[in-house]
C-alpha cells in the first residue's frame, strides 16, 4: 500500500514479562499499522531485564521496529516516556503489550484524531462502541475514579487507564519533561497537565479487548488501589498546590539523563 505523507505515526509498546507473547504481539500491531494509510515506526520499551523478553524481541530484526530497554522494572509510565523520546512521528501512541487490546484500534484512534481535530484521543473501555465485558464491581470502581478525575482536574474522560492512547507531538514537547509518575497514576498525570497547559481538545474512541488473552477479575487489590489514589492525589497536590507543572517553575522540574528529552522533545 502507497503511504499518505501527511502523517508519520510513531507506536511505543510498553513490554514487562512479556517473553511468551512478545513477537506474535510486535508481528500484529506490524499488521495493524500495514493496512493504515500513514507510515509509521515501532518502538518497543522493554521494562527491565527481567526475563527474554528483550533478546526475543530483538531478533525479530524487522526495519521499522525498534527494541530498546534497559536493566531494571521502573514501571509503565516511565516505559512509555522512555520510548516516546525516542520517536519521530507528528503523532506519538502507545498501546500495551500482551494484546488484551485489538491492535486494529490503532485506526480507530488514528481516525478518531482526524475526525474530532484532537490534540489527545484515548482508548476507552467505557465508550459505548467498545467491546469489553467486565464485573459489576470493576464498573463501579471505574465510575468512582471517573468522578473523583472529573473533581480534581476537570477531565470528562470516563477512561483515563485503558493502554491505548495517541497524541500530537507538540502535546508532548509539552508535557513530557513536566512528568513525574512513573507506574500507577501515570496516564492521569499526562492527561491532567496536558489540560492544564491548553490542550483540550481531549476525546474517546472504542476499543476492543480481546477476551482469549484478557479476563477481568472480580478481585481489586486493595494495595494497588491505594497507590493509584495516592498517586492521582499528589498529581493534584502537584498540580493546584504548588503549581509544579508550571513554566515558572522549571527549573524545579526533575533531570533523569535516561529520560533526555533533548533528544528529541523540546
Amino acid at each position: 500500500m502507497k503511504k499518505d505523507k501527511t502523517h508519520f505515526l510513531s507506536v511505543v509498546v510498553p513490554a514487562y514479562r512479556q517473553e511468551k507473547t512478545i513477537v506474535e504481539d510486535i508481528k500484529r500491531i506490524q499488521d495493524a499499522l500495514e493496512k493504515m494509510r500513514f507510515d509509521y515506526e515501532i518502538i518497543v520499551v522493554v521494562d527491565g531485564f527481567v526475563d527474554k523478553t528483550y533478546q526475543r524481541a530483538k531478533k525479530l530484526r524487522l526495519k521499522k521496529v525498534k527494541v530498546v530497554g534497559y536493566p531494571t522494572n521502573k514501571g509503565k509510565g516511565y516505559a512509555v516516556r522512555y520510548g516516546m523520546v525516542r520517536t519521530k512521528g507528528d503523532l506519538v501512541a502507545f498501546i500495551d503489550a500482551g494484546m488484551d487490546i485489538d491492535p486494529n484500534g490503532l485506526a480507530m484512534i488514528l481516525e478518531h484524531m482526524e475526525w474530532y481535530r484532537a490534540d489527545i484521543i484515548v482508548g476507552s473501555k467505557r465508550h459505548p462502541a467498545s467491546q469489553v465485558e467486565y464485573p459489576f464491581l470493576r464498573k463501579i470502581y471505574s465510575l468512582g475514579y471517573q468522578i473523583l478525575i472529573w473533581f480534581l482536574f476537570g477531565l470528562k474522560v470516563k477512561d483515563t487507564q485503558t493502554g491505548l492512547k495517541i497524541f500530537k507531538r507538540e502535546v508532548l514537547e509539552k508535557v513530557l519533561p513536566r512528568l513525574l509518575v512513573k507506574r500507577f497514576a501515570f496516564d492521569v498525570e499526562l492527561l491532567a497537565v496536558a489540560y492544564r497547559l491548553g490542550f483540550r481538545r481531549i476525546y474517546e474512541a472504542p476499543v476492543k479487548i480481546n477476551p482469549q488473552q484478557f479476563k477481568f477479575t472480580s478481585t481489586i487489590r486493595f494495595r494497588t488501589v491505594w497507590e493509584m489514589l495516592i498517586d492521582t492525589l499528589a498529581v493534584f497536590y502537584r498540580l493546584h498546590i504548588l503549581r509544579y507543572y508550571d513554566d515558572a517553575n522549571r527549573r524545579k522540574w526533575r533531570y533523569d539523563p535516561e529520560l533526555d528529552f533533548r533528544i528529541n522533545i523540546g
